[in-house]
């Protein structure tokens, strides 16, 4: 069980060698892509929600 085990990591630190890892600036500026795009489609559902619930207090009452 341990040799499978230690097989495993060995070839796991093979793999993530071979991986390209990106520059700093080029994962600062995907994250700020995630970020802006996040809080945008936060900003969207949330209106989306308050247009409903005004739309469905108007029909139930």
């Amino acid at each position: 069980m341990f040799g499978k085990t230690n097989s495993f990591f060995k070839e796991t630190r093979q793999e993530l060698n071979k991986v390209t890892w990106p520059e700093r600036n080029e994962l600062i500026s995907s994250s700020v892509v995630v970020i802006v795009t996040t809080f945008l489609l936060a900003l969207f559902i949330g209106a989306i929600d308050f247009v409903l619930s005004i739309l469905v207090r108007v029909i139930i009452r």
